[in-house]
């Protein structure tokens, strides 16, 4: 039986007419590029990776690694992420970024192996707390302001301290919660931010320079006396007024004496070259020399800094 549609003559195609459809193709294939990968799919390759390095016949030293033996490595990649931010190289933040990801994977491993808990745990709580510490966008709560979110942030974290806390224990302080094994600044920042949070905090920054200048004067006094520990007291009170004026300027103590440590070491080192140039070295010279080249090695420092457009 013939076919109900007989088949069309197909048409001689014309010269080029091939070529082109081959270009055509060839440009496809070149500019097409295969379809991202999803966070999600990335984070449970990681996990797993992590997990195989542990497993029987992984990595020897990843299955020799305790919560304990691993602190060091939290605190260092903590502290690379900072000095990537620092240097503004998005390449090398993304990396550290991925090192410091890495070692909440270890920590969460360990864990699971210990049958304590796993990363699946870990984000859930977080995403939990998340949604809890947002009502103004997951509730009703209104808040228009960053000042009025921290307060309520203080408020919430109060309210499910003590709606956890066993029946006959006193309210939570707002300052639970703060790991004594911070660093001193870190801590002391914590500290008078959450205070600040539930409006203990100083009305304007004169007020703080007036304490600053009290414990100053409370330091020279101890300088005085014979007391060593009441002069490292006035040494600590007054740096823990430098911090808080620091935390109400908005700035973090940390971050800001990393920076300034970061300049001195440019200074220093600057100094270093200098005497070099010179066949000397830093300890052979008087402290009239050294000050001599310190405030050479600020007018560099000066010269070098990036100037603005049209500066």
């Amino acid at each position: 039986m013939p076919p109900r549609h007989p088949k069309k003559k197909k048409s001689k195609p014309r010269q080029g007419q091939h070529q082109k459809s081959a270009r055509r193709k060839t440009t496809k294939s070149r500019t097409a590029s295969p379809a991202p990968k999803r966070p999600g799919e990335l984070f449970e390759n990681l996990v797993a990776l992590q997990a195989r390095l542990r497993a029987p016949g992984g990595c020897p030293w990843d299955r020799e690694q305790t919560h304990h033996t691993l602190k060091t490595f939290l605190i260092e990649e903590a502290y690379e992420v900072l000095e990537a931010l620092d240097q503004g190289d998005a390449k090398e933040l993304a990396e550290e970024l991925g090192d410091l990801l890495l070692q909440i994977l270890f920590h969460a491993d360990i864990a699971r192996e210990a049958g304590r808990f796993d990363i699946a745990d870990v984000i859930s709580g977080i995403h939990d707390k998340m949604v809890r510490r947002h009502p103004h966008v997951f509730g009703t709560v209104k808040a228009d302001t960053s000042e009025q979110v921290l307060k309520n942030w203080a408020q919430l974290k109060a309210e499910q301290k003590q709606e956890s806390a066993p029946p006959m224990q006193l309210v939570p302080s707002v300052l639970d919660g703060i790991p004594r094994s911070l660093p001193a600044l870190m801590e002391a920042h914590q500290l008078t931010r959450r205070a600040a949070q539930v409006g203990f905090d100083w009305e304007t920054v004169e007020g703080i320079f007036t304490k600053l200048r009290e414990e100053i004067a409370e330091l020279r006094v101890a300088l005085n006396e014979a007391d060593r520990e009441r002069r490292e007291e006035e040494i600590g009170d007054l740096l823990f007024v430098v911090v808080n004026l620091a935390r109400f300027l908005g700035f973090d103590p940390e971050v800001a004496l990393k920076h300034s440590n970061l300049k001195f070491k440019s200074r220093f080192k600057n100094m270093e070259e200098e005497a070099t140039r010179s066949g000397q070295r830093l300890a052979q010279l008087s402290k009239e020399e050294l000050e001599v080249l310190w405030e050479a090695a600020k007018r560099h420092e000066r010269m070098e800094a990036p100037r603005e457009p049209g500066s």
